[in-house]
């Protein structure tokens, strides 16, 4: 038996970083992990793997050692990192995998990598004998697609295959499934075939180009995903992806893919993009084919994420076709035609909208804010959404708003400053947030400005979208009791900060998970989010969305509360006074009685509780059968609206189409009505009833 590499036990060493909170990721800034020895790029090798392995273990928040059970979980990563769609290997096969590289931990420990290399070897004699099988099946003159074909296309959600039978019947209902797409697209039989094969020809041309730096940036980003859903191994290439990210830099559509089972799926439609004024997409959907303007779509299921990205990238006003497969609940293919731009500042920004309440014979008006993110840097001179934010309410004031509405349902995150300073905004002092490092310490970030800039009655819309910093402020907000929160269940529950740690040139850069975040009460955000006082039905309510459902998502925890008094009492020379009138349990039972007679008998709402029923009985079952009837529907769809457009007198493009408000904001509208009325009504059975209390921790 080779030697444990002393490096990945030994302890770990302290040292400082600084906590910052960048587009719904909390990223912390840290030194190099391994000295810059020269300027010159370096290469990725086996020999390095053993530290840049080791620097995770010293840095993550959990996982400090290899013990046994990250050792299973990290193997198990890599299997499905080489077989994503649990098709080249069948179960029995897997299983022995799985055995063979139990010591794998000791060989790159020690600088010898000859396992992985051969099983990338044996990965691509696996995808030369799929696509000979595939070839004499498609190409057979008796072929033909088959439309009563079901398909789990969810590879999570369905077994490997038993046996090499079982194998090829997948094989051949993958085949199914992906000329249907074809034909779909408007292909005839043949030109479908000679692309199907085409297809599985890249892929074993890929297989076969795969490099020993891509093999060892798989195993380890393989194992930074064992460590938790948020921690990667950048290469050199995609940490420059990651950059762009980042800046939102670059001329594109404005979506966050990510590669999962497969296949590119969209993980957030950045508010203020070119995707988000088509308003056609939303997380979840599947990109299955991406076309330039003229040009033949290419089939990107199983393509490198890195590939699929470049194809969709282009100069700006330049248009991109992608295909998307959507399960929701019935099966939807369609095509989304995107102008590429650059992310416009002025669509993300917060957007203040009034309604109306009537109290007695007065209207009174209502401030709606939406909040796409929490957008701004460092540097002075950029915009930020707490400046913003603090203009708005003012204007809100000089309106004379009596209540308000704060709208984080699509809110994915951002700046953790930022976060706690418009949290300050509501309540007079105290602390917003706490960040516990892996050692144990704890930080709690206060607000020190005893200003209330709005202190009427507010509702804050929520969703399972609403991540990272907008659920810090969800969270103090509740805790507080400074508002009525509404919208999913819970908030998507990251409550995790990651730390970006680069690496010499041509090493790329590692990000880690080293904190975690936690509400005034001493919840921690992770895992479970940020619970609503009033749950809507909404499209997001299913285990598709949320930290939870992530691969190895970490727990939460608990730490002591730091809920402040100062928060909304202070003293004046006769008395102690309230800045806000708290929530109470009464309140927010009345409000959701109320709500739910509404919801009752909406339509909509029926349709969405009606949908999310159906989606959770199918259970990701794909039946081809809807597929080609989509398309035919969408062709007649097509021709109506040709025959709409020549009949239809051309309306002035220069006039901008109002964003029409989603159901769940409508009715968060109304419950604010309806608190606006209690409040000003005085109800003492609603307003002087006991405040709700945050949970008390236990350590």
């Amino acid at each position: 038996m080779k030697p444990t590499n002393p490096l990945l036990l030994q302890p770990p060493r302290k040292r400082a970083k600084t906590f910052v909170i960048s587009l719904g990721c909390l990223v912390a800034l840290a030194a190099t992990a391994l000295p810059t020895q020269q300027a010159a790029a370096m290469e990725l090798t086996c020999e390095r793997i053993p530290g840049l392995l080791n620097t995770f273990l010293h840095k993550h928040i959990t996982y400090r050692h290899l013990n046994d059970q990250l050792r299973e979980r990290a193997i198990d990563a890599y299997i499905k990192r080489l077989d994503p769609s649990k098709n080249l290997y069948t179960a029995g096969e897997a299983e022995t995998l799985k055995k063979s590289l139990k010591g794998i931990f000791f060989d790159v420990g020690s600088g010898e990598c000859t396992s992985l290399d051969e099983i990338q070897k044996d990965i691509v004699e696996r995808y030369v004998n799929m696509l000979e099988v595939i070839e004499a099946y498609v190409l057979d003159e008796g072929y033909a697609v088959d439309p009563s074909v079901e398909l789990v296309i969810d590879p999570d959600k369905r077994a490997r295959p038993k046996d090499a039978e079982s194998q090829q019947a997948l094989f051949k209902k993958l085949v199914q499934f992906q000329m249907s797409n074809y034909i779909s697209n408007g292909d005839t039989l043949d030109e479908a075939k000679e692309k199907l094969v085409h297809r599985y020809e890249l892929l074993v041309k890929r297989a076969k180009e795969f490099d020993a730096q891509d093999i060892y940036s798989q195993f380890l980003d393989a194992f930074a995903s064992a460590l938790d859903p948020h921690s990667n191994y950048f290469s050199a290439e995609n940490n420059e992806d990651f950059k762009i990210q980042m800046q939102l830099s670059l001329i594109g559509i404005g979506v966050a893919l990510t590669s999962r089972d497969g296949y590119s799926v969209v993980e957030k439609v950045i508010p203020g993009g070119a995707a988000d004024k088509v308003d056609k997409l939303r997380p979840k959907d599947k990109v299955i084919a991406v076309a330039q303007d003229g040009e033949e779509p290419v089939d990107v299921i199983d393509m490198d994420l890195r590939k699929v990205v470049r194809l969709i990238r282009g100069e700006r006003n330049t248009v991109v076709h992608l295909t998307i497969l959507r399960q929701s609940p019935k099966t939807e293919r369609f095509v989304v035609s995107i102008t590429r731009d650059k992310i416009n500042l002025e669509e993300q920004a917060a957007k203040l909208t009034f309604e109306t309440v009537k109290i007695g014979e007065k209207e009174e008006k209502l401030a709606i804010i939406d909040l796409p993110s929490f957008y701004g840097g460092r540097d002075p001179s950029e915009r930020k959404s707490s400046t913003d934010l603090r203009n708005l309410l003012r204007e809100a004031n000089e309106a004379g708003a009596v209540g308000l509405l704060l709208d984080l349902s699509r809110n994915g995150g951002g700046l953790l400053d930022t976060a706690r300073d418009i949290a300050g905004y509501f309540i007079r002092e105290g602390g917003v947030v706490a960040v516990k490092d892996e050692y144990g310490k704890v930080q709690v970030m206060r607000d020190e400005d005893p200003d209330v800039l709005f202190d009427g009655p507010m509702v804050v819309l929520t969703s399972r979208i609403s991540a990272s910093a907008s659920e810090i402020v969800a969270g103090a907000m509740k805790d507080y009791n400074r508002a009525v929160l509404i919208g999913d269940d819970h908030t998507f529950g990251k409550g995790t900060v990651q730390t970006l740690v680069p690496l010499p040139p041509g090493l790329g850069a590692l990000k880690v998970t080293t904190a975690l975040f936690f509400r005034p009460g001493g919840d921690s955000t992770q895992h479970s989010g940020v619970a609503s006082d009033i749950v809507l039905p909404s499209p997001f309510s299913t285990d598709d969305f949320g930290e939870s459902h992530q691969p190895y998502a970490l727990e939460g925890s608990k730490i002591p509360a730091f809920v402040d008094d100062s928060a909304n009492l202070f003293e004046t020379a006769s008395q102690t006074k309230q800045h806000y009138q708290p929530v109470t349990p009464a309140l927010i039972e009345e409000l959701a009685r109320r709500s739910a007679e509404r919801v009752s008998e909406s339509e909509e709402f029926g349709e969405v509780q009606k949908k999310l029923q159906e989606a959770e009985e199918r259970a990701g079952v794909i039946r081809l059968q809807e597929i080609l009837d989509e398309n035919e529907a969408a062709k007649e769809d097509e021709a109506a609206e040709a025959a709409e457009d020549e009949s239809t007198e051309v309306e002035d493009e220069a006039e901008e189409e109002e964003e029409e408000p989603t159901i769940q904001r409508l009715e968060a509208i109304e419950i604010l009505r309806d608190y606006v009325r209690i409040q000003h009504a005085g109800g003492p059975e609603t307003l002087t009833a006991e405040v709700r209390k945050p949970p008390v921790s236990e350590l």
